[in-house]
């Protein structure tokens, strides 16, 4: 392998990210490579790798879960990611960076919260300096819960990468593209799309566009599941072919002084190595990062009278020990017809037992008239009762008793 800064494989070009080529499915099994014959045949761990690489493997669950629930990727890789340096706290410590809320006296509200959207920083500020937290419950000492956050930054990450090994990142853009190095591959992700990178995977993220800002679920407990959809039937809400997983590409340049940042018990940690992380030339398994363009979401919506729930909107989820009861979900309000009659068309006045945190990725929220901006965001906590404001209730009971409304141009999440 030569010394060349150059990316090879998976279309984009020499670093580009243009007509990037993935793989469609949602949990499959993947194998991909970048130079012919990368891929060792009949097993996983040869004496001696095609090429000369390293195998790596890295697994996301137990060894010994069931196989239905077992996620491991198998790497080949020009360096192994152990040979770096110590890894030392980041200093100084991030000061907006939040993931242990198990203390003995967290910050707690039943309070209705609002945020206005979070300016871009003026200062140079890559993704990881601009993280900041909104909210969260659990620890990732004890695998269990979630967190969310924010970001907001006007430059891309130079000379570093970011690994978390306390959960997985759901990323949701709300402002300007992101194009993502992973070690699996390379991923152009725009607003209306997420992606999720799972705990442990190193990446970088660029921002083709200048300032970029977004919201984050970063979950404790596990890996995000498509939904079940019960009397829905195998059709409808996220199709699992819609689900794109990078190809192989890999950068085999030297690197003097590279950073990897390392989120560790909700601290930061940091490390240097002399080469790319993003140095992986084939690999294959079923645990990798992928994205989802929401508008080709599929809702199932009410016909006649009444709203269904919001977790028909769900787009994935992150279950809990208890059957049907989530850690977290993801669910969407896009554009859409509404037809019920002789019905109260905002969401429903409403207490609820799990929280609901919302942000807006474009368009304007039906359920508030004014003041819910794109990149801003609420919470309600549990039991905490919430519904339209005034405005929109007064408008909305003298609309017509039967009447069908587009809802569009419209990106909201909770």
């Amino acid at each position: 392998m030569g010394s060349n800064d150059t990316w090879l494989g998976c279309g984009g070009g020499e670093g580009g990210f243009e007509n990037l080529e993935y793989l469609s499915g949602f949990g499959n099994e993947f194998s991909s490579e970048a130079l012919p014959g990368a891929l060792p045949v009949g097993q996983n761990n040869p004496l001696l790798c095609p090429y000369g690489l390293y195998a790596e493997q890295v697994s996301g669950t137990a060894f010994t879960v069931p196989w239905k629930s077992n996620q491991r990727s198998w790497l080949y890789r020009i360096k192994p990611s152990v040979t770096h340096e110590p890894f030392y706290p980041q200093l100084p410590e991030h000061e907006f960076l939040v993931s242990d809320f198990s203390g003995s006296e967290p910050r707690v509200t039943p309070t209705q919260l609002r945020w206005s959207p979070k300016d871009i920083p003026e200062a140079p500020t890559d993704f990881i300096d601009g993280l900041f937290t909104f909210c969260g419950a659990g620890s990732p000492f004890v695998r269990f819960g979630y967190a969310i956050h924010m970001y907001a930054a006007n430059i891309s990450m130079d000379g570093r990468a970011f690994a978390n090994a306390d959960g997985d990142f759901l990323i949701v853009p709300q402002q300007g593209r992101l194009w993502i190095k992973t070690e699996f591959g390379k991923l152009e992700v725009s607003p209306g799309e997420i992606v999720v990178l799972q705990q442990g995977f190193r990446f970088a993220i660029n921002l083709p566009d200048g300032p970029s800002r977004g919201y984050i679920v970063e979950a404790f407990s596990g890996h995000f599941q498509l939904p079940e959809r019960g009397p829905i039937g195998a059709n409808c809400l996220a199709a699992p072919r819609d689900f794109l997983t990078p190809k192989a590409c890999f950068d085999d340049s030297l690197h003097p002084n590279f950073i990897i940042i390392q989120k560790f018990g909700g601290q930061l940690f940091q490390a240097t190595q002399d080469f790319s992380p993003f140095n992986v030339v084939a690999w294959h398994g079923n645990y990798a990062p992928y994205k989802y363009d929401l508008r080709k979401f599929c809702p199932v919506n009410t016909v006649l009278f009444d709203h269904a729930d919001p977790s028909i909107n769900t787009v994935l989820t992150l279950p809990s020990e208890k059957p049907g009861v989530a850690v977290v979900d993801l669910a969407i309000f896009t554009s859409r017809w509404l037809t019920a009659e002789h019905t109260f068309r905002p969401p429903y006045f409403h207490r609820n037992c799990m929280s609901e945190f919302m942000g807006l990725v474009y368009g304007v929220y039906e359920g508030k008239s004014e003041g819910f901006l794109p990149g801003g965001a609420s919470l309600h906590a549990c039991m905490t009762p919430h519904g339209v404001d005034t405005a929109t209730y007064e408008t909305s009971k003298h609309s017509s008793r039967y009447s069908m409304v587009m809802v569009h141009d419209k990106m909201m999440r909770m």
